[in-house]
């Protein structure tokens, strides 16, 4: 299909919105295309031109498709591209169409082409709010100046964001433009000149405020606490982190990119991304022949949420609910139940509508996906630590069940980082 003989507008269009099938009976002729990779986007376009009805060459003009609804599809099955899957052929629409753009700024908008680039608030009210993930920076290359996936990341690469970063600007504000965390960051807000030495709101950075960064918080990617070699894979509202002191290899981490207590009252479009993470992880597991128990702790007092995921035998899935059962009549309570049904997303919905968020809660998903949840009154003495401890005793490694007694060393951690995303690859959403 060549863009220069469709109608621009439609050619623009479909650059934009970037659809899985793409049928079009203009030209009178049958054409079943090879499909089209997207840019920034995971799924492949199929076009097909239809002839017209009658049409005395006896060519198609009925073509029966059946296509799977994107939201019931795994992220492996959406990423997956067929070898015959060749570039969009809009690249050259989508550049003549910028230059078209250029053509009609005036004096005036050359002026407001000079504001700082990283103003997105900005660059979505030109560009629109849907945007373009390559709009987004990258966090591997602008905090540590390289990317595994390179011209073939789904975000930015941008100098002049990494050495801002350097410069103790927040990530959230360059990449976002804003920062959730507000006057509790302890980051510069504003972009940095070389060699100022203005903290974030206009006073000295002092020996005392670079002291003060210790209370950041280590799961916000905009913290210098960061540990970025743990880091997996980014996306839109989540990224996914090995754990730090593992209770088995490979054990891993669910963390929303901004700065939330928990995962139950976040977004719906972030929940949705949360669905898509997790049966990536799934995917992963399954193949290697474990299945994945995920689990999390909602104290009142954590400030940034994360799930975990701890994968384990198929042989050892029968006996984890007996198991958390057996551990929460140790402490006194019983697990309320909530039966998934067949449905993983529609037991963490129901379980999302009975978070009222005033209370602790600790709940545990298992393989089939029946949820076990436990809402911690004040004076319980819960162990913080419940959930590692009860996989601990299920895996017989009870000597494993304190991450203190984990720790790796940095070489280690980062040998295993690079093993899981290799393995991951064919199913990360992000890719």
């Amino acid at each position: 299909m060549d863009p220069s003989g469709c109608d621009s507008v439609v050619a623009e269009l479909v650059a934009e919105i970037k659809p899985r099938y793409h049928i079009a009976g203009t030209k009178g002729v049958f054409y079943d295309r090879e499909p089209y990779s997207n840019i920034d986007a995971a799924h492949v376009t199929r076009f097909i031109g239809l002839a017209a009805v009658g049409n005395k060459e006896k060519q198609k003009f009925i073509h029966a498709i059946s296509p799977t609804p994107a939201s019931t599809m795994s992220a492996a099955d959406i990423c997956s591209k067929p070898p015959n899957t060749t570039l969009s052929p809009y690249v050259v629409t989508e550049k003549k169409s910028h230059s078209r753009e250029a053509t009609k700024r005036s004096v005036n908008d050359d002026i407001d082409a000079q504001y700082w680039r990283y103003d997105v608030s900005k660059k979505r009210q030109r560009q629109g709010q849907g945007g373009v993930a390559r709009e987004k920076l990258c966090f591997n290359f602008t905090s540590r100046g390289s990317c595994a996936r390179g011209e073939n990341c789904n975000f930015r690469h941008d100098d002049d964001a990494r050495v801002q970063y350097q410069r103790n600007v927040c990530f959230d504000f360059l990449n976002l433009g804003k920062c959730e965390r507000g006057p509790d960051c302890k980051f510069n807000h504003e972009f940095m000149e070389e060699g100022d030495t203005k903290g974030k709101h206009g006073s000295q950075n002092t020996g005392t405020s670079r002291r003060s960064l210790g209370k950041r918080c280590w799961f916000c990617l905009s913290s210098s606490d960061v540990e970025s070699h743990l880091i997996l894979s980014v996306g839109e509202s989540w990224y996914l982190a090995l754990a730090k002191g593992p209770l088995v290899d490979h054990h891993v981490l669910l963390v929303p990119i901004e700065h939330h207590p928990h995962t139950l009252t976040m977004s719906p479009d972030a929940e949705k991304e949360l669905g898509i993470f997790k049966n990536a992880v799934n995917m992963y597991f399954k193949k290697q022949g474990k299945a994945v128990i995920f689990f999390e702790y909602l104290l009142q007092n954590i400030s940034h949420a994360n799930l975990q995921a701890i994968p384990i035998p198929l042989s050892k899935v029968s006996n984890t609910q007996l198991i958390f059962n057996l551990a929460s009549k140790k402490l006194g309570f019983e697990f309320a139940i909530i039966s998934a049904q067949g449905d993983r997303n529609e037991g963490r919905k129901l379980l999302r509508s009975q978070f009222e968020g005033k209370s602790s809660v600790f709940y545990v998903e298992l393989p089939d996906g029946t949820i076990l949840w436990h809402s911690v009154d004040e004076k319980d003495k819960f162990p913080v630590q419940f959930g590692r401890e009860v996989l601990a005793g299920l895996l017989n490694v009870a000597d494993r069940a304190d991450w203190r007694n984990c720790k790796m060393s940095k070489e280690d951690e980062i040998k295993m980082a690079e093993t899981f995303k290799m393995g991951f690859e064919e199913f990360d959403p992000a890719r």
